[in-house]
This record gives structure tokens, sequence and C-alpha cells, in this order.
């Protein structure tokens, strides 16, 4: 914080809530139901701030499509933006539910073409069974589609590059040559196993992009002031100065932020994503 700099208090984010075909109605306990399928809800910045990540929460009612995204380097290259690295928090999983991640063998970029052209991919994919609590993390290049009876948390860098790869038939563009030069044309290795902190926390994901932790409280404790975005997942109480916080909220904590303490209400877990210096 700067000499004189008066410490400010995490600041509230505004949930912007996007229709999708593949959404849901049914968005509680994070949010009220609607009659819209929602399929994403995207956490956007306060006047005169900028988020260092992006948080969304995903509900899925069918497939999405199967996709890939850039590193930074096409991004910059093709579309004059960041890539996008992101990692996928399950909250909620039906019976049966499951995501694909990466190839269940090596194949050709012309087998993928052809593949995505006849929508064979779907049994190329690794699809994996999920639970609430899995993590998974996704670097650039990795093919992927989210299935049915899901809601994610996901956390990403600040980039909206998607490309598709097959969409089920859905009049939507596909991005077959740009997602072609992407692709990893392997397998992924699966979900992110959870490492336990000494603080307690668990450690979701780290990367060079951002690192994310997974607190629970039921007492009364201090945060940890240094820049982040704190997304609710369970539970209700205050942040500093009062702040009330319940499901479904995300904050965002600036240098200037004032001494933390959290008081839970009722039991709390929240995901805590900072961004690492750069080494």
């Amino acid at each position: 914080m700067k000499p004189g700099a008066a410490p400010t208090a995490p600041r509230r984010l505004r949930a912007e809530f996007k229709e999708k075909v593949w959404g849901a109605t049914r968005l509680t306990p994070w949010f009220p139901n609607t009659t819209a399928k929602t399929g994403e809800v995207w956490f956007t910045r306060p006047e005169g701030a900028a988020l260092p990540l992006l948080v969304k929460f995903l509900f899925t009612t069918e497939k999405l499509s199967v996709q890939v995204h850039p590193d930074d380097e096409f991004a910059a290259r093709h579309e004059s933006s960041l890539g996008k690295t992101e990692m996928w928090h399950v909250l909620r999983a039906e019976p049966g539910a499951s995501i694909a991640l990466g190839l269940r063998q090596p194949i050709s970029v012309e087998r993928l073409r052809q593949a995505s052209l006849s929508g064979e991919i779907e049994s190329l994919l690794h699809w994996r069974p999920v639970h609430p609590g899995d993590s998974f993390f996704i670097p650039p290049g990795t093919i992927h589609a989210i299935g049915a009876g899901l809601v994610l948390c996901e956390i990403q860098q600040v980039s909206d590059i998607t490309y598709r790869l097959y969409d089920y038939g859905r009049p939507r563009e596909l991005h077959l040559d740009k997602a072609l030069a992407v692709a990893h044309l392997t397998p992924h290795p699966g979900p992110q196993p959870h490492h336990v902190e000494p603080s307690g926390a668990e450690l979701l994901a780290a990367c060079r992009y951002f690192r994310v932790e997974k607190l629970h409280f039921t007492h009364p404790a201090p945060l940890d002031p240094a820049p982040a975005m704190l997304t609710i997942l369970e539970g209700a109480g205050t942040l500093a100065a009062g702040q009330p916080y319940s499901p479904g909220e995300s904050f965002l904590v600036e240098p200037s932020a004032a001494p933390l303490e959290i008081h839970p209400a009722s039991p709390t877990t929240l995901l805590r994503a900072t961004v690492p210096n750069p080494s």
C-alpha cells in the first residue's frame, strides 16, 4: 500500500448472468432459480478496478461443445488477446455426470479433423466421471467438453477465446483450423490431487497464472490481506467492516486492502484465487 493511502475493504463483484442453450434454471443455493436457461454467471469488475482473473459459475443440463483454448503466444498473434488457462472445481454433479479431458490415445491432426466433422470425436475423448469436490486443471491446448448435470466454479485468465471442434449439430460456428493448430493430440493426466497446506487450506491448482486454495471456516479467523479474489461456495457471515457474504458471491481484495477477518455465522467454504508473483 502506498504511504498515506487509506486501506480498502474487499469489493463485492457484480454477477452477470448469461443464457445458454445448455444452461439450467436451478441455480440454488448460489443464486435464485430462473425461468431462463442460465449457463454461466461471470463476476465482473467494479468501476475503477481491474480483475486479475475471471471467475465463473457454470450450470449445465446438456453437453457443452468440444473445444480447445490457445496459449498466450497464439492468442496474441491471431486474436490480440491473452490465451486461456483455466481450472474447474466441481460443486454439484448429478449421478453419471462426466467431463471430457484430452484424448483416449494419441491421434493425427487429420484424424482429429475428420472426427470433428463426423462427430466421432465424442468417442475419442476421455470422458471421466466427476463428483463434488473434484478439481481439474486445463492448460491451453487441452481438448475438453463439459457434460450435463454439473455445477462448476471456473477460474481462468481474463480471456474468452474458445475454438470449437464439435457442437452436436447446433448451428454455431466451428473453428477447426485454429483449433487443430493449438490442440494437444494426447491424453490428459486427469483430476488434480488436492494438497493440504500447513495452514489447513486445500491447494486445488497452481500455475504461472493463478493459485487456487479452498478454505474452510467455522469460527472467526484472519484472512490473508494480499490481493486475491474470494468466492463464497457455502455459508454466510461477514468480512472486513461487517461486510456480509453469502453463497454465490465473489469479492476482490485489492492491494490496499485493510486487515481482513472472517466471521462465519454458519460453516463457510470459499475459494481464494491469487496471481503468483513473477519469478
